[in-house]
């Protein structure tokens, strides 16, 4: 079973925090993680994953345009989407930078394709998803491990 970590990075922040998302769904037994870049990304890899865990920074508030125009080039296979598992995750600059709200915005999107969304686990925040100021420091890191975690669980549970 597959789980795609998908992101957009100009810096490396949120590259970052895919990979520690991606270590987290590894730790599942039985579940694979795919860490793929929005220049990547395929829509087979869409359909054959069980759930789609995706990043960006803060562009003004929301996704950045590359994220966005993954959805909505792939939008041919929404009704393929339904009753997968979608989290997301962001990197800013600023503390009040945006992060609750580019993460809304991922979630709409997977909404729209008919998934079923999830935040992180009460382990961690408990809120939207996984976001840092800057470069994820060792907290983070495991919250976005948890994150990864939770998703490639509940793939199991859902579709194993």
């Amino acid at each position: 079973m597959k789980v795609l970590v998908l992101y957009y990075s100009r810096g490396g922040n949120t590259k970052k925090l895919a990979e520690y998302v991606a270590e987290g769904v590894r730790q599942v037994n039985g579940v694979d993680a795919v860490l793929k870049n929005t220049s990547e990304v395929t829509k087979d890899d869409f359909v054959e994953a069980a759930g789609i865990i995706a990043g960006s920074p803060v562009y003004f508030g929301s996704m950045a345009a590359e994220l966005k125009k993954v959805f909505d080039d792939f939008v041919g296979v929404r009704k393929k989407m339904e009753n997968k598992v979608g989290a997301a995750f962001t990197t800013s600059g600023d503390p009040t930078g945006g992060k609750e709200t580019t993460m809304m915005s991922i979630i709409q999107c997977m909404l729209i394709y008919g998934m079923i969304v999830v935040g992180d686990p009460m382990s961690a925040t408990g809120h939207y998803g996984v976001a840092c100021v800057g470069a994820p420091d060792e907290k983070t890191a495991e919250n976005a491990r948890k994150l990864g975690r939770r998703v490639a669980e509940l793939c199991l549970k859902l579709h194993g």
